[in-house]
Parts: C-alpha cells; sequence; structure tokens
C-alpha cells in the first residue's frame, strides 16, 4: 500500500516497542519515517535523530534538522515515553517531586512538540498529528488484573493520558481552520513479556482474550496521517480489543 508515498512523518520514541511498529508501518505506506529519540543515532540520511523531547531547545534543533533536508513535515506522531526510575512506584509511595516530574517530562513534552511543528503546519496550511493515549485516559484501572503479581497502574499515567486525550481536542479544535488534523490513538494493553499472572488476569477481560501487539496499533496511526482521514480530526480512536465495552 502507499497511503503515506513522500509524506515526511515524525514519530518521537522510535526505539520503544511500540515506536519500532509505527516506523515499520509508516514505512510499508511508502512514508519517510524520521526516528526522534534520545537513544537514537544522529543521522538525519538514516532518517534518525538523536533527540530528548523533555529538551525544548532538542526538539526545535530536530526540527530545523529535518526542515533542512525535507522542507515539510506532513505528520508528528508523539509515542516517546519519558519517565522516572521509581515511575512504577504504589499510589501511597508516590514522592511528590516524583508526580511533578512525571507531569513535567511527558505531558509538557508533548505539549512543546505540539507547539514547535504546528508552527511549521501553519505556514504548509496543512498537517496530521496523531498523540499516543492510553485506555487509562479514558477509565479508571482495573486493579484486580494486577492480583498476585508486584505490578501496579501508575497514577501519573492517567493524569497525564486523560490530559492529552483532552488537549487532542482543543489543539484540533484551534487548529481545524488551518488545516491541520490532530487526533489520538488510545491503545489497550500491549504485550511485552509481562508478569504470567498478569497477562492471565487482562485477558480474562478482554472480549478478544488476548492483549494487543504493535502491529495491531501501527495500521491505524497510519491511516490517521493518511489523506484517507480527511474528515477525521478530534478523534479518540479506542484500540482495545473490547476492553471499554464491557
Amino acid at each position: 500500500m502507499s497511503r503515506l508515498k513522500d509524506k515526511i512523518i515524525v514519530v518521537t520514541g522510535g526505539n520503544g516497542l511500540l515506536g519500532r511498529a509505527l516506523i515499520k508501518n509508516i514505512s510499508k505506506e511508502e512514508g519517510i519515517a524520521i526516528n526522534l529519540d534520545i537513544n537514537s543515532d544522529h543521522n538525519i540520511d538514516k532518517r534518525s535523530l538523536k533527540c530528548d523531547i523533555t529538551s525544548r531547545k532538542s526538539i526545535q534543533s530536530s526540527i530545523k534538522i529535518i526542515l533542512k533536508k525535507y522542507k515539510k513535515i506532513d505528520g508528528w506522531v508523539n509515542n516517546a515515553y519519558p519517565r522516572t526510575k521509581d515511575w512504577n512506584n504504589k499510589f501511597d509511595r508516590i514522592k511528590s517531586e516524583s508526580w511533578k516530574k512525571n507531569i513535567d517530562i511527558q505531558l509538557n513534552s508533548v505539549f512543546d512538540c505540539c507547539q514547535l511543528v504546528l508552527k511549521v503546519m501553519i505556514k504548509q496550511k496543512k498537517g496530521s498529528i496523531v498523540n499516543i493515549s492510553s485506555i487509562y485516559g479514558l477509565l479508571g484501572p482495573n486493579f484486580n488484573v494486577y492480583k498476585g503479581t508486584k505490578m501496579t497502574m501508575p497514577a501519573a499515567y492517567s493524569a497525564i493520558k486523560g490530559g492529552i486525550n483532552n488537549f487532542t481536542r482543543y489543539l484540533s479544535s484551534y487548529y481545524g481552520s488551518e488545516g491541520i488534523r490532530v487526533n489520538c490513538v488510545s491503545p489497550g494493553g500491549i504485550f511485552n513479556n509481562q508478569n504470567k499472572t498478569f497477562v492471565k488476569n487482562y485477558t480474562k477481560n478482554v472480549p478478544l482474550q488476548k492483549m494487543a501487539l504493535p502491529n495491531d496499533i501501527a495500521p491505524s496511526v497510519s491511516f490517521l496521517l493518511s489523506d484517507e482521514s480527511n474528515y477525521i480530526t478530534g478523534h479518540n480512536l479506542i484500540i482495545d480489543g473490547g476492553w471499554s465495552i464491557v
């Protein structure tokens, strides 16, 4: 297929589990996928830039390099997932400083990326942004799935993803007249060799009886980046195997 032919698409956090699938699918659709990742090689000819999305200057520098080579940015995917080492602490053990730090490096980095790339898209009078959210930005967590494990659902995650959902609606309304679309995708749990008990507990609550794989999510992101979704903006596409309907 070629729904993204010759489109310049930036993916933050392209080295991660979902990020790799996003880049692969964009490339499959004949788009030019550029990976921005703090652990990435810094070589635009390899479509890869070392970028710290928690630094506005780093984002600005990356955009400048991309524009110098490609002259445009058609799409941007906010997928990166920076977090502190104590991210997985249970609620009563979360330090206030950690809460504030995670809100800053995750939610505020999405703000910076959007604000900076939107300046480019306004000049182009077109563009598509996709924010990666989560079902836990829409629903409260089911803590029963963590029974029998040491796992939990980080409290800041709900606040961040819920914020991203409504921020997406705000941007889509604000920039719609400029020909720019902003949507988000909310995956359910993605399998990543988690604790077997957790996987069993989780899949029991999913009508399709399985966790998502990265390739279950990536094609829908490509769709929202493509011209096939030209009349879709402000939408939260939930991809959860039915989790949210029961």
